[in-house]
């Protein structure tokens, strides 16, 4: 339970780290690989622009911080621990501010977790990807099976709430093969998984292969089947679908990311990170420069501070609210196109409440554009 007080509307925070040690084929993320940087001019840096948020938006209360990259287990601990403390210094919080860093599973990057814990990371969330050799490779993945494993167990010996990401519907995999690796996920008994099927991002290396036929992902009818599966594994384990890719243990959810799909505030500081925030009852959208030199030299490091509009607003509440399976609060008339949606049962409409169907879910990018981008 998030906890408000002094009448300071809740915020949270993300930081991005833009540097990687590879690129992964299938990532469309702002990552960056450089052979070096100096640490103590990004600390210097992501501190000195939360101030200058700070300077914008006045007090709030700080409710979640979420590290993502990049690779944010790159980062010294000594940098993750001031960027915390400067941040917990300017907003005020509670005693179960839930801080969150994505992480790797190779060793150098695991060797540091009871460093990251003792500096205020309380939940982590791996990249482990998948659970079979062949597949890490494909995916362009630096780590073994067996450092996931050494990873996650780590884990969760060190923090307190830990999650991992899965990646299915990759090229050439059965519904058999997913549905064991699932069940090797599962026994771990984290409180969370993200499982996300494959999708061919933009400009990427696997949008180059798949464009020159050599890179072919499943039919759409098994990467269904896959989600389906996905869905009633997770449940049987106890783990609720309450969004599209993300699987949880009631009340360990990941606050952070569903302060997104509730269209709350955030801040987003570091190398293309983007936010939404609320100043003189006014909404921006800020985005800032993604490359990593440029952002660093810049005094006013957002690229984009645009006041959104109320169909915007609007637009953005739906886009983000379907994702979830609570859905979105809806007062307003039923449309036809919005009527077709739930009698072909993508959508359905109770108690105030308009929510996709796993179903909708699995079609979501084609739901939102038939019943909502007018």
């Amino acid at each position: 339970m998030v906890i408000q007080c002094n009448n300071f509307s809740n915020i949270s925070l993300y930081v991005h780290w833009p540097f990687c040690l590879s690129k992964c084929p299938y990532c469309d993320f702002n990552s960056h690989v450089r052979e070096t940087y100096q640490e103590a001019e990004w600390q210097q840096a992501l501190c000195a622009e939360l101030q200058r948020v700070r300077d914008w938006i006045g007090p709030r209360f700080l409710t979640t911080i979420f590290f993502g990259g990049g690779t944010p287990s790159l980062m010294q601990p000594k940098t993750v621990e001031a960027i915390i403390t400067e941040a917990t210094k300017l907003w005020k919080t509670s005693s179960n501010l839930e801080i969150t860093l994505e992480a790797n599973p190779n060793s150098v990057e695991v060797d540091k977790f009871q460093q990251l814990a003792t500096a205020g990371i309380n939940r982590i969330s791996i990249g482990v990807q998948s659970l079979r050799p062949e597949r890490l490779q494909s995916l362009g993945r630096k780590h073994s099976v067996n450092e996931a494993i050494k990873a996650i167990h780590t884990a969760q010996a060190t923090f307190k709430r830990v999650s991992f990401d899965l990646i299915y519907a990759t090229p050439n995999q059965t519904i058999e093969e997913w549905s064991q690796e699932l069940e090797e996920a599962l026994a771990f008994c984290t409180e969370h998984l993200s499982l996300y099927q494959l999708t061919i991002e933009p400009n990427t290396a696997f949008e180059r292969l798949h464009a020159q036929g050599e890179l072919i992902l499943p039919i759409d009818d098994l990467a269904a089947d896959m989600y389906e599966l996905t869905n009633a594994k997770c449940a049987v384990h106890g783990l609720q679908a309450y969004e599209v890719s993300n699987y949880a243990k009631p009340g360990t959810e990941c606050r952070h990311n569903l302060a997104y799909w509730n269209y709350g505030e955030y801040i987003g500081v570091g190398p293309g990170a983007h936010g939404r925030l609320i100043v003189d009852d006014k909404r921006f959208a800020t985005r800032q420069y993604r490359t990593p030199e440029r952002w660093l030299k810049e005094l006013i490091r957002d690229e984009e501070c645009l006041e959104l509009s109320d169909i915007e607003q609007e637009q953005e509440r739906v886009l983000m609210g379907l994702r979830t399976t609570q859905g979105i609060t809806w007062d307003k008339p039923i449309t036809s196109k919005i009527q077709t949606l739930i009698d072909e049962k993508f959508l359905r409409h109770a108690d105030g409440r308009l929510i996709a169907t796993a179903k909708g879910r699995l079609a979501l990018q084609a739901v939102l554009r038939y019943g909502f981008m007018d």
